[in-house]
């Protein structure tokens, strides 16, 4: 009858829990799934109270089964999964059933296993003892020993046992969430904005000029002139409306996540720690220079991983496949799209994570994997600085930038040093590159009164870039100047022909050649 298979459901559940430390994963009148890891596999119990006429019935149910156990098998603790499919009945199917008893898998990298039980008046005695091999505790049906009342209420006052760890479960998975009210989140927030707001009155948030000036990642005042700092605060500009929103939306949404995870204090400090970790990969990897939250965001994205790695099953039913499809999405993106900054994404997805180990969630401390990932976070950084130093300076890029920098400051001998470095770095220059350090160096040269060693870098760089017309520009002004009239005119057209918006151009066009400018 029903009120004994319910009692004979819910007794060997309670069991299971109380002697055999299984987890409820779902619960409701008629099926109960419950958990537990056993090394490495997750032993997953899945009590049915009902049986089927039909083998193939059966075998429906048995499928149905596999796809549910597939759908959710993130959530389990264990890289293998074993399901003991329980059934519970009076009597089994009439036909010849009895194969299915043989233990089934799917076909697949980590396949899912299954045994079969029909704890039916025939059967259960053999299903219980091998569940107990399961359980690794004794199982028993007493449900011959009550009456149909006693029956009902015993079954009542399991099923109450079974929600109670149930709602247990789900307030302690919600707690995970209140560890931390988002204050930090809205105080970045708010910073971000005010000093977007100075760049564009400053210059404009998309100027190079104005970027430095604020503080934005630049490798040559950092390396030359020591200016560490700017690891930190180029994490607060931003370069352009659309890349504000985007990272302020990703503050908002991350932030508050975090925060509430795992805290105000635990929050900031993964926020600076993968900032830094970002902007250090950056400066290592990337000579351009750059600037935004991106490199602390991803650190988010790395303490959220971090949560679901300590709590798997929470994490896959709350954020899980998402995150992982948002991270790689980001990470694509990045890679495919030039002017991001895909090694700050990296390098801050790695660092929020190890300063998720480091800081460790509210009640989950151990001072061993603390300390150790403390000091991997240290070797981490300190492995990003001297690869940095060693690739910049190796680098005609960055040589090119330092170059321009000294240029702002009127150290042309020093000017004339670094080009010519980077011109002697052979298999790293581009003809791009090294027209440019020409150009670089040709104007050092002119402002040093040696213009025929500026004449002959700047015919090197035309013939290496011929798009170039502010080199011949350059070229008709020392050639007017020398009297050599008929080179003057020659290089002012083809910068003329070049760049005719060029107001420069135009004005020097129109005095050599003597003809209007159209």
């Amino acid at each position: 009858m029903d009120v004994e298979k319910n009692y004979r459901m819910h007794h060997l559940a309670y069991q299971l829990i109380s002697t055999g430390d299984f987890e409820v994963l779902h619960y409701n009148e008629n099926e109960i799934w419950l958990e537990k890891l056993a090394g490495k596999t997750s032993r997953v119990v899945r009590l049915f109270q009902g049986g089927f006429d039909w083998k193939n019935h059966l075998k429906k149910d048995i499928a149905l089964v596999f796809q549910k156990a597939k759908a959710i098998r993130r959530s389990f603790k264990g890289k293998h999964v074993e399901i003991h499919n329980v059934y519970i009945a009076a009597h089994p199917p009439v036909d010849d059933w009895e194969i299915l008893r043989k233990p089934m898998q799917l076909q697949e990298r980590h396949p899912i296993k299954m045994h079969l039980y029909y704890l039916s008046e025939q059967e259960k005695e053999e299903g219980l003892q091998r569940l107990q091999d399961v359980a690794g505790a004794e199982l028993i049906d007493d449900s011959a020993n009550y009456s149909e009342a006693d029956l009902s209420e015993h079954a009542a006052y399991y099923r109450k046992q079974l929600a109670d760890k149930a709602d247990q479960k789900q307030r302690e998975a919600e707690k995970l969430f209140a560890k931390g009210k988002p204050i930090f989140t809205y105080m970045l927030l708010a910073v971000n904005l005010l000093l977007f707001l100075l760049l564009v009155m400053n210059g404009g948030s998309t100027s190079t000029e104005t970027l430095i000036r604020f503080g934005a990642k630049y490798n040559p005042a950092i390396l030359e002139n020591g200016e560490w700092w700017r690891i930190i605060t180029s994490m607060f500009l931003h370069i352009g409306l659309p890349h504000l929103a985007m990272n302020m939306l990703a503050v908002y949404y991350l932030g508050t996540a975090v925060e509430r995870i795992y805290g105000s204090f635990r929050f900031i400090l993964i926020y600076f720690l993968a900032g830094i970790g970002g902007g250090l990969a950056s400066f290592a990897f990337t000579e351009n220079i750059s600037a935004g939250a991106s490199g602390a965001l991803f650190g988010l994205f790395g303490a959220l991983l971090f949560f679901g790695v300590m709590h798997k099953r929470v994490f896959f039913q709350t954020m899980g496949m998402n995150l992982l499809i948002l991270v790689g999405i980001n990470i694509g993106f990045g890679l495919l799209v030039p002017q991001i900054d895909n090694s700050a994404h990296l390098g801050g997805l790695i660092a929020g994570f190890i300063a998720s180990v480091i800081v460790r969630m509210p009640g989950r401390k151990s001072a061993m994997i603390q300390v150790s990932a403390f000091l991997l976070y240290v070797l981490l950084t300190a492995g990003l600085v001297a690869y940095g130093v060693t690739a910049n300076e190796e680098n005609p890029a960055y040589q090119l930038m330092n170059a321009e920098q000294l240029l702002t400051q009127n150290k042309y001998e020093e000017v004339v040093d670094v080009a010519t470095t980077g011109l002697t770095m052979d298999g790293k220059l581009s003809p791009d590159l090294e027209s440019r350090l020409l150009f670089q160096r040709s104007y050092a040269y002119i402002q040093l009164g040696r213009i025929d060693q500026a004449i002959a870098d700047l015919e090197k760089s035309t013939e290496l870039n011929d798009q170039f017309a502010e080199a011949y520009y350059n070229l008709a002004i020392l050639y007017d100047d020398q009297g050599t009239d008929a080179l003057a005119t020659e290089h002012i057209q083809t910068a003329y022909e070049l760049d005719s918006g060029n107001k420069d151009i135009q004005q020097l066009y129109e005095r050599i050649t003597g003809k209007p400018a159209q």
